[in-house]
């Protein structure tokens, strides 16, 4: 895979060199091409930003240097067009199944905006997808071409040493991934379940299976509204339902019990009234 990073801050792209994407690149898997989109302005300023039609606060991008910057990354493979994607808030929510998607292609380009972000007319005439990796506002696409991009290269074939890691990994099958262990056995009186000791790999696959359905319920319940369930997923996440009723039965007993007693004990220390 080809991946192209247009910014203004080069530099802020160099962890691409460490960890996992950088063993892809170093094998020729991924080959990662930065540039400065200053390199495509016309004036000695090197300026591309300017004041938002309108009125209101902060810059946007201009659309010149973006579309010479883009026309000459496209034109330098004339074979195929590559797939550019801009990170931007307003853009649909990452997932897993959206790397894998990526992860398809041969030739991404990355357009990382800053300010108020890129003149719209550029992200019509260029952009073919808008991804946005949260809720949330950053100073620029930086941040989230690398999110994206690490998320992507990992699923490229021969990068990750055990190709089931990925299988495994949360969200891979819509839920999110078990809790892990490792040595020591026994760590501040914690131990690891005697299930993944035993040496019973169905009983641990049906143990992982439940952990994930039982976390998933817990922290995104979103997510096991559309997960492809089985019979007997849909029996542990009943159990889940139960325990938890019986649970809010349990602590509404005991605080109607201690309101009791607190209200007798208020009765029994009041003093008499004349």
């Amino acid at each position: 895979m080809r991946a192209d990073v247009v910014t203004i801050f080069p530099t802020y792209l160099e962890p691409l060199r460490l960890s996992l994407v950088g063993r892809a690149q170093e094998r020729g898997t991924l080959d990662v091409r930065t540039h400065d989109l200053r390199a495509w302005t016309s004036d000695v300023h090197r300026t591309v930003d300017d004041a938002p039609y309108g009125g209101g606060p902060g810059m946007v991008m201009r659309p010149e240097p973006w579309d010479a910057a883009l026309s000459e990354i496209a034109e330098s493979d004339p074979t195929r067009r590559p797939r550019v994607v801009v990170p931007t808030p307003a853009g649909r929510p990452f997932s897993q199944r959206h790397a894998e998607e990526l992860a398809r292609e041969p030739w991404l380009v990355f357009c990382c905006g800053r300010y108020e972000g890129i003149d719209s007319r550029v992200i019509d005439t260029w952009a073919d997808d808008e991804i946005s990796i949260g809720d949330y506002v950053l100073a620029g696409g930086e941040v989230a071409t690398l999110v994206i991009l690490e998320a992507v290269a990992r699923l490229l074939p021969g990068v990750l040493g055990n190709s089931a890691s990925a299988a495994d990994d949360s969200f891979s099958d819509g839920l999110l991934e078990a809790p892990v262990y490792t040595r020591p056995q026994v760590w501040r009186g914690a131990e690891v379940p005697a299930v993944l000791r035993s040496g019973d790999h169905a009983a641990v696959a049906r143990w992982r299976r439940a952990q994930a359905l039982r976390r998933t319920l817990a922290r995104r319940p979103d997510l096991v509204e559309h997960a492809e369930l089985s019979d007997a997923d849909r029996a542990v996440l009943e159990a889940v339902a139960a325990e938890v009723q019986q649970h809010a039965a349990t602590a509404s007993g005991a605080a109607l019990a201690a309101d009791s007693a607190a209200g007798r004990g208020s009765a029994r220390d009041s003093p008499d009234r004349l």
